[in-house]
């Protein structure tokens, strides 16, 4: 496709800054769970994975101990961001919504990078490219973070010091006008320094808000059978995500 998935300052020219919004280490319960849904969902071993919109590669600095990764991604400089933290993983520049190798995989798995999808057509893209990479038995996972049903007014904040004399720390409000609009807004105020030097920036973040029975309908049109799991872990205190499963049966 022609069009890019506009996925905010953030992946482009803030790449570098990354690491400083979240760590590796702030990963480690999800990718736990998420591993255990794949090898869960799908009916054969799950060894090989494909990683669509990898961003900074922090699932992957936990997932690649135990599985072998093609992580891909549309913004070249969040790719070199974990071309840096996984050197030992094989990277792709690519667009999750029309990739297209003539490789197999036991899993395919779709991070946050799911949310950037702001219209069906592109919902039913990526799932037409995880169907044409998986392996028999094989499973989807898709983890938005929010399905209309669920979706919520959110504020929060953080970020992390470096050793290199940078400190980053942001505020993020995530909002909608009308969620039947289909989409809501990830706004950031970032404080961003460097040595004692501090300025400021915003970024909006434009991200697509669907039905679970839309999400559904689209994973069967696929031609994969779907399952949606309750995402429940400690950073959730008060709310629980949905995660999407789809699996190739054996044809």
């Amino acid at each position: 496709m022609s069009d890019a998935i506009s996925r905010g300052r953030f992946y482009t020219e803030f790449a570098d800054w990354w690491p400083l919004l979240s760590t590796p280490e702030d990963y480690a319960e999800e990718a736990a769970i998420y591993a255990e849904m794949l090898h869960d969902g799908a009916d054969r071993p799950v060894r090989t994975i494909l990683e669509l919109g990898c961003g900074g590669g922090h699932f992957a600095s936990h997932l690649k101990a135990d599985f072998e990764l093609l992580l891909t991604d549309i913004a070249a400089p969040m790719l070199a961001v974990s071309e840096r933290l996984n050197p030992e993983c094989e990277h792709l520049l690519a667009d999750m919504r029309d990739l297209h190798l003539d490789r197999r995989f036991d899993a395919v798995f779709v991070y946050d990078a799911a949310s950037y999808l702001t219209t069906l057509d592109e919902v039913h893209a990526l799932l037409a490219t995880a169907r044409h990479h998986l392996e028999p038995g094989g499973v989807v996972l898709a983890a938005p973070d929010f399905v209309a049903e669920n979706f919520h007014t959110t504020t929060s904040c953080g970020g992390h010091d470096g050793d290199d004399g940078r400190g980053l720390r942001y505020l993020e409000w995530m909002w909608t006008p009308d969620a039947r609009a289909g989409t809501y807004f990830a706004e950031y105020a970032l404080m961003l320094r460097q040595g004692e030097q501090v300025r400021l920036e915003q970024d909006r973040h434009v991200c697509g808000l669907f039905a679970r029975a839309q999400w559904i309908a689209a994973i069967e049109a696929a031609g994969l059978v779907p399952t949606v799991l309750s995402l429940e872990h400690s950073e959730m205190a008060t709310t629980t995500a949905e995660v999407f499963l789809g699996r190739l049966d054996e044809i």
